[in-house]
C-alpha cells in the first residue's frame, strides 16, 4: 500500500503523544511499517506540538512535508488553520472547535482569528469540525479530547474495526482511566 500520512497538531499538554501512541499500536495490528515523529515547539508553555504518523508497506522517513498529509487531526482551531498547507489535495482536517488563546492574544498584541472553519472551507479544505471538548466533558474529563478525536477519526479508517481500535486503546492507557477513555472514544466515534 502507498504510504499514508497523519499529522496530529495541538497545544502542549493536550495529549497528542497519547493519540499518536494509540494510532501506532492500531496500525501495527495490520503489519504496517510505521514511523512516528514528535516535534515539540514551546510545548511546556502552551506552544504548538506536532506529531507525524506515517504508515504503509515501507516508510523511509517519519517527516511529512507540505502537501502530503492525508489527515490532520487538530486539537484546536487555530492550530488546524496553521497547518492546512500540509494537507494534500483530497485530504481531510478533523478538528476540535475549541479555541485556546496563543501568547499574542493573551498579551493583547493580536486578536484570535474569527470564522476559521469557514475560511478553511472557502479555501477548499475539507474540514470535519466538532465540539470534541464538550464530548470529552460528557465522558467525564476535559483531558479526554485526544481520545474523542481518535474516536471520530476512526470513522475514516474503515479497514479497522471498532474492536481493534478499543484493543489499541486498552494497550495505550492505564487501567484506572480505561472506562473513561472508552466512553470518550465512543462519544467521538458516534458524535
Amino acid at each position: 500500500m502507498e504510504t499514508k500520512n497523519i499529522m496530529i497538531v495541538g497545544v502542549g499538554g493536550q495529549g497528542s503523544l497519547l493519540a499518536s501512541k494509540l494510532l501506532g499500536r492500531l496500525l501495527l495490528t495490520k503489519g504496517h511499517d510505521i514511523k512516528v515523529s514528535e516535534v515539540h515547539g514551546m510545548s511546556q508553555r502552551g506552544g504548538s506540538v506536532v506529531t507525524y504518523v506515517r504508515f504503509g508497506d515501507k516508510v523511509y522517513s517519519p517527516v511529512i512535508d507540505k502537501g502530503e498529509a492525508d489527515f490532520i487531526v487538530s486539537f484546536e482551531l487555530l492550530e488546524a488553520a496553521r497547518w492546512t498547507e500540509y494537507l494534500k489535495p483530497g485530504g481531510k482536517i478533523v478538528v476540535n472547535t475549541q479555541k485556546i488563546n496563543p501568547m499574542p492574544v493573551i498579551t493583547g498584541a493580536a486578536a484570535y482569528p474569527q470564522e476559521l472553519v469557514d475560511k478553511m472551507q472557502a479555501a477548499g479544505v475539507d474540514v470535519d469540525a466538532f465540539d470534541a471538548l464538550g464530548l470529552a466533558e460528557q465522558a467525564g474529563s476535559s483531558k479526554a479530547v485526544n481520545i474523542v478525536l481518535m474516536g471520530h477519526l476512526s470513522n475514516y479508517f474503515t479497514d479497522f474495526t471498532e474492536e481493534e481500535w478499543l484493543t489499541a486503546l486498552e494497550q495505550s492507557v492505564p487501567a484506572k482511566f480505561l472506562e473513561l477513555n472508552r466512553r470518550a472514544f465512543s462519544l467521538g466515534r458516534n458524535g
